[in-house]
């Protein structure tokens, strides 16, 4: 069984909220990439954000994010598309990574959200009317189009599976050569925030577990967007996947206020009681195939 890879989701759009933890600035972001590397962490997630916490989605605060990263870790990076642009022409969305590339500044990993579904109606527990008619729209084309180029760029594409149907059209991915093996899957269960997804429970991530595909090699990791992730971290590990974790999906409020780090130390305690060692980022390139 192949070392453990633990992504840091550091930020998200995660509020700061009864949790002070959560990083904005490209500094504060390298900070925790910088801390959660030696906790054990192997890949940094991160959104862009103003001072104010709110969404930044310039090229320029991406650029200052990753170059801050660089200088102080060599942890893996992978930024995110944007929330802003989910439905925005499929060049719009992969912009910023583009122009990362041309300018020297290249992440290791791009994510592709392998189909659509729609937005919960629901926002902390509140029904939100306006949520009805939104729809998060990754059509075939679409991806087919991310996956071109960030192939082209040298860049792992981070293909994010929310269902059962996602783990299919990601396969097909890779049958048809669009992807290279082994190909490199995100598990996206959703409690409390969103529907979208299979629900944060063992038969939730069971169920994805169960139906990976047996002609197309693929490394898989999971995530709890809007929840608690560490009960199925020992599900995961001892099943050969990998784990993804951060004050960006989830606050901890049962673990007070703990910092990314605290969570990625949480994560490597139960992977050794498991039996299984931390992979390191140079030893995650390898297993996933980065160039």
């Amino acid at each position: 069984m192949n070392k453990l890879i633990i992504e840091a989701r550091v930020n998200e759009y995660m509020m700061r909220g009864p949790n002070p933890n959560v990083p904005y600035a490209p500094a504060e972001i390298a900070d925790n990439a910088r801390r959660c590397r030696e906790a054990g962490a192997s890949i940094v997630h991160f959104h862009a954000r103003k001072p104010d916490g709110s969404p930044e989605h310039a090229y320029e605060a991406y650029r200052d994010t990753v170059n801050a990263i660089r200088g102080v870790s060599d942890i893996l990076i992978h930024p995110t598309l944007g929330y802003v642009t989910l439905n925005a022409p499929a060049e719009e969305r992969l912009a910023h990574v583009r122009r990362m590339v041309e300018q020297g500044c290249p992440p290791d990993i791009a994510p592709m959200d392998m189909g659509s579904t729609n937005v919960s109606v629901l926002r902390d527990g509140q029904y939100i009317p306006e949520l009805e008619e939104r729809i998060y729209q990754n059509s075939t084309a679409t991806l087919h189009y991310f996956a071109d180029h960030i192939r082209a760029w040298r860049l792992k594409p981070y293909l994010q599976v929310w269902n059962v149907s996602f783990m299919r059209e990601t396969a097909q991915f890779a049958r048809l050569g669009w992807v290279e093996q082994p190909v490199f899957v995100e598990f996206v269960c959703t409690d409390n925030h969103c529907i979208g997804g299979h629900p944060g429970t063992p038969k939730g991530l069971q169920a994805l577990i169960d139906f990976l595909p047996e002609d197309v090699r693929v490394e898989w990791t999971v995530c709890n967007y809007g929840g608690n992730l560490l009960p199925l971290c020992g599900q995961a590990i001892t099943q050969g996947g990998h784990i993804s974790i951060g004050l960006g999906d989830y606050q901890y409020p049962e673990l007070g206020t703990p910092t990314n780090a605290d969570l990625i130390a949480r994560v490597v305690e139960v992977a050794h009681a498991c039996g299984r060692e931390i992979a390191t980022p140079q030893e995650a390139k390898q297993i996933l195939g980065i160039h």
